[in-house]
């Protein structure tokens, strides 16, 4: 399982003309599904976004999580983070995860984050969808479960 991690102001997802889902200061989650992954794959992810220390403190240091400044989750899913171009210049997407498996991955973990808590919103499974963001730093963070970065 793959997660690009963005530190935002805000960003939201737009279908069609419709805005259905935003949020202010948080966390903006780009999440895709592997064929093979399992749910300690999908515990590890979960874990990595709620602990993640990417905001600054009163010492301006990366020291906080998205819980301790009480931010705000989005979860999109993006089966492309499994896209491989080693191999000419379209990508393959033969190891990400198949619809149906993807979807339920992707619904465990934001019932899960919700659970836990916080306040997640989401991108619309499965659709063509426009992601508008600030990023705030930037920070962008690469979480792979197979701890391959």
């Amino acid at each position: 399982m793959r997660a690009i991690v963005q530190k935002v102001k805000n960003a939201k997802v737009v279908v069609d003309t419709n805005e259905i889902s935003k949020i202010n200061q948080g966390l903006l989650v780009f999440l895709g599904v592997k064929e093979t992954d399992s749910e300690k794959d999908l515990e590890y992810i979960k874990r990595k976004i709620e602990n993640l220390r990417i905001f600054e403190d009163e010492d301006e240091k990366m020291n906080l999580s998205v819980k301790d400044v009480d931010g705000s989750i989005l979860v999109v899913s993006q089966f492309t983070l499994f896209g491989d171009v080693r191999k000419g210049n379209r990508p393959s997407f033969i190891e990400a995860a198949r619809p149906d498996k993807a979807e339920k991955y992707y619904e465990i973990l934001v019932k899960e984050l919700r659970d836990d808590g916080f306040a997640v919103k989401t991108g619309k499974f499965q659709t063509h969808m426009q992601v508008s963001l600030l990023n705030d730093g930037p920070v962008t963070i690469q979480v792979d479960s197979e701890r391959i970065y």
